[in-house]
């Protein structure tokens, strides 16, 4: 395909765009120097961050210049989008160490030889702006009326919006001005939530400087309920192999639902988009396929091909006998620890198989819980030394979520 805008909108990423014949004429025509914002608020990119890393792999693919903007001055405001309330307030050195760690992450994905790429930190020039001179200069240009329409504003006025966040939207506004200016960047990308964000620094550019500046949001990757993906139980699906370990990401694309194949097969990995139609289009028992390999493509670009291929073997060892389980998560306990009798609820927690005993309670009774593949329908039930195979106990939530217990000391 000539132009990567008509590549981007095939693979179903692009959900707005502010001039959408100019910007596609622009990145058929020459090379664009763009830029996506990531606020230093983790010590990890999640797969929510991958998918815009996917998204800037291809326009770099395709000849144009990604900064990677951290956001270790915005962080320090915190911006409201879909927040129900103000996020958590991080002091400076945690921010830092926040985004020296996402930096690290872009070097895996993206090519930085030769300025191919860039990575800044809006930090450099928004912790030392002088406040007056920053109202004189870009707060004149908003309006408060058109500004408390924004969604990201608006959906807070009933609980409170501080006026810490009510600047947030200025200082993204300027970080596309200063690159403008400092960079030659025109085109400002980022997820569908952080539209008015985005527009905000396309019009502050425009009235400023006289230039051209453009902005397109990513679709958000959802569940068929609208919901965000990549989320679970235990929380979000990180990159970071120490947060989410490679086999828990492969199980993650393993189990998505069916109608979420297609999509996810687009976005999240780079197979032809005729083999994608091929396999969503897969029914009932052959749609595992699908999925299977969904994960294992996703996996190889985040962890690489080893990683990937150890997930895929652990996996399907679950269900062959033999089988090397060495990267199914696993915890070990002292076989003392058995044999004075351990409370099956305490070590679906201990485990992270379910949240809270509660949750426990309620499985076991709807006989969501096995033990060595055997169903367990006693809330009160202990594990002990009988429960043994190989010195090992496997446990099971639902049909796909497994927990190795290793026992040592186990003469």
């Amino acid at each position: 395909m000539s132009n990567v805008y008509d590549l981007l909108i095939e693979r179903g990423y692009i959900e707005q765009a502010s001039h959408p014949e100019e910007i596609k004429q622009i990145l058929g025509q020459e090379q664009v120097t763009f830029y996506v914002g990531f606020d230093a608020t983790a010590e990890s990119l999640h797969i929510g961050h991958f998918l815009q890393i996917m998204v800037m792999r291809h326009l770099q693919q395709a000849g144009h210049r990604p900064i990677v903007l951290l956001g270790g001055g915005t962080t320090m405001v915190g911006d409201p989008t879909g927040k129900t309330d103000m996020r958590k307030m991080l002091d400076k050195e945690s921010i830092a160490d926040n985004a020296r760690s996402f930096g690290e992450y872009f070097k895996k994905y993206l090519d930085f030889s030769d300025g191919k790429a860039l990575i800044l930190n809006n930090a450099d020039w928004l912790l030392k702006l002088n406040y007056v001179d920053f109202l004189r200069e870009v707060g004149v240009h908003f309006s408060v009326n058109r500004m408390l329409t924004a969604e990201c504003y608006k959906s807070r006025l009933d609980k409170g919006l501080s006026f810490l966040e009510f600047n947030y939207m200025l200082m993204q506004s300027y970080d596309f001005l200063y690159l403008y200016r400092n960079y030659n960047c025109t085109m400002q990308f980022g997820g569908n939530d952080q539209w008015s964000n985005i527009l905000g620094g396309v019009e502050l550019v425009r009235r400023k400087e006289r230039g051209q500046s453009f902005a397109l949001t990513f679709a958000l990757l959802t569940n068929s309920a609208g919901k965000k993906m990549g989320k679970t139980e235990q929380g979000a699906i990180w990159i970071d192999p120490q947060k989410t370990t490679p086999y828990e990401f492969y199980q993650y694309w393993r189990n998505v639902e069916d109608s979420s194949v297609e999509k996810s097969l687009a976005m999240m990995t780079f197979l032809p988009m005729a083999e994608v139609k091929r396999l969503a289009a897969l029914e009932g028992a052959e749609i595992n396929k699908a999925k299977e390999i969904l994960a294992y493509e996703t996996t190889k670009i985040v962890h690489g091909e080893v990683e990937a291929n150890k997930a895929r073997e652990a996996a399907r060892a679950l269900f062959a006998e033999g089988a090397n389980l060495s990267d199914v998560p696993h915890t070990i306990i002292d076989f003392s620890v058995l044999e004075a009798g351990l409370s099956l609820l305490d070590l679906l927690v201990d485990t992270g198989l379910v949240p809270s005993k509660s949750e426990g309670r309620r499985l076991i009774k709807n006989n969501g819980i096995s033990i060595n593949n055997i169903k367990e329908n006693d809330v009160l039930r202990s594990v002990t030394p009988a429960d043994l195979q190989n010195n090992q106990i496997m446990l099971r939530k639902g049909k796909k979520n497994y927990h190795q217990i290793r026992v040592k000391n186990s003469n």
